[in-house]
């Protein structure tokens, strides 16, 4: 299976050759980072770690992930990862596996039932993904410990999901379109570590509170929509 990674990314500099420099290359076929408007070296220092460039003027971390999508269009598996090092690239195997195994059609990384390192999740984000994990039991019968970043989903299915959040909702909005649809959704356990620099979202007030905005808002939007 040719498999691509989707790395958006903002003003991560600091972190985005590590996390490239991560990916395994026997397991995947193209990295894409997709910069989304950054002001510092990042777009230069992922390209010198052998990843594909491309940007996205567009704001907003849904934005970026689709147009990275869009670029890997011989993928038979995307998956998606933060530029931050919060996820570790290494534990790839384990989030592909129930695809290639067949078990699954996207598999989303808890790290709630994995590794976390002391102050890597803030509280707010401890409480808002039990809130959104609470819902999608309620709303669409998922039994869910976490809505991370780090996940991975057969392209067709993906194309067939018609993404169309641009900004925070775009991680629940994947997950509750796949389980109206009936494709087959999982959680694997994976590590989250410190990220590298300052959190756009978790780290301002704002951010927080429109994320979680945006996750709860698109939770529950799509439970009535046919």
């Amino acid at each position: 299976m040719r498999i691509a990674v989707v790395i958006p990314a903002l003003d991560e500099e600091a972190a985005i050759g590590v996390v490239v420099g991560e990916v395994s290359r026997d397991l995947v076929g193209e990295i894409i980072v997709v910069d989304n408007g950054s002001t510092d070296r990042t777009a230069e220092v992922a390209r010198a770690g052998g990843a594909t460039v491309i940007r996205e003027p567009i704001r907003g971390y849904g934005a970026a992930c689709l147009a990275g999508a869009l670029a890997a269009q011989d993928a038979d598996i995307l998956v998606f990862l933060d530029g931050d090092r919060s996820d570790d690239p290494r534990e790839m195997p384990v989030v592909l596996r129930p695809i290639v195994d067949g078990r699954a059609d996207l598999v989303v990384g808890s790290r709630v039932d994995g590794r976390t390192e002391e102050g890597a999740l803030t509280s707010h984000q401890r409480f808002g993904n039990r809130l959104v994990t609470w819902m999608l039991r309620l709303l669409y019968g998922l039994a869910l410990t976490d809505i991370g970043p780090f996940r991975a989903i057969r392209a067709p299915v993906l194309r067939d999901l018609g993404m169309e959040h641009q900004t925070y909702g775009w991680p629940v909005e994947m997950i509750v379109k796949a389980a109206k649809k009936g494709y087959r959704v999982v959680n694997v356990p994976v590590s989250c570590r410190k990220r590298i620099g300052r959190s756009k979202v978790a780290g301002t007030m704002k951010g927080s509170l429109l994320a979680g905005y945006h996750l709860l808002s698109t939770t529950v939007r799509y439970a009535w929509r046919r």
